[in-house]
């Protein structure tokens, strides 16, 4: 797939990241995640899964901000990837106005909702703290277009799994992404629960 076909702000980001095209597997996974449909993405570590799916998220809210809730959200393991992806995010971002947060337990949440209120666009959390703001009606999911599980293999700790399938109960007309660095039943289970006929694209 072309980087051409992608939006004009997202194209700029990737070219003055020094990214000219992509690679093998994320050509794979481009198309299908563009277009729409429930995915798991199952390739190992250094094969661009992350990298695709923010080209993903950015094409999909148009590389520019809208409203106050949030229209993607990404659940990840715990504060270090919460900050870490959301850095990654804005070195693709800073020339659009979208707004990305980290949502995590280790701070006040209290502040948390004040934050998220004021509007964000793309919210990476970790699943526990996503589900209390929720449950506190911090957290507004019923404009959510794209909902993510990133690194999927954390997801027998904690309680993560039941929090991740309580939250998808209240997100309608939504696309599930489910990346991960290798199948399990876990991860599977979900193709049961949410994911609507869900392509499994795996790095051969």
């Amino acid at each position: 797939m072309s980087f051409k076909k992608l939006h004009p702000l997202l194209k700029e980001s990737l070219e003055n990241a020094g990214f000219e095209t992509s690679n093998a597997f994320q050509k794979k996974v481009l198309p299908t995640l563009k277009g729409g449909s429930d995915a798991y993405v199952i390739a190992p570590k250094g094969s661009g899964k992350t990298t695709a799916l923010i080209i993903a998220t950015i094409h999909k809210l148009k590389a520019e901000a809208f409203e106050d809730s949030p229209r993607a959200i990404i659940t990840v393991k715990d504060k270090a990837d919460a900050l870490a992806l959301k850095e990654e995010f804005e070195r693709f971002t800073k020339n659009t106005d979208l707004r990305v947060y980290a949502l995590y337990d280790e701070y006040d949440i209290e502040k948390q909702k004040t934050e998220v209120y004021y509007g964000q666009d793309i919210v990476i959390a970790t699943p526990s703290r996503l589900s209390k703001l929720y449950f506190l009606n911090g957290i507004h999911l019923g404009e959510v277009q794209l909902f993510v599980i990133e690194d999927a293999d954390y997801l027998g700790r904690n309680n993560a799994y039941n929090h991740i399938l309580r939250l998808s109960e209240s997100v309608t007309k939504c696309q599930f992404l489910i990346i991960a660095d290798a199948m399990s039943p876990k991860i599977q289970n979900y193709q049961n629960a949410f994911m609507n006929n869900a392509h499994i694209i795996k790095q051969k």
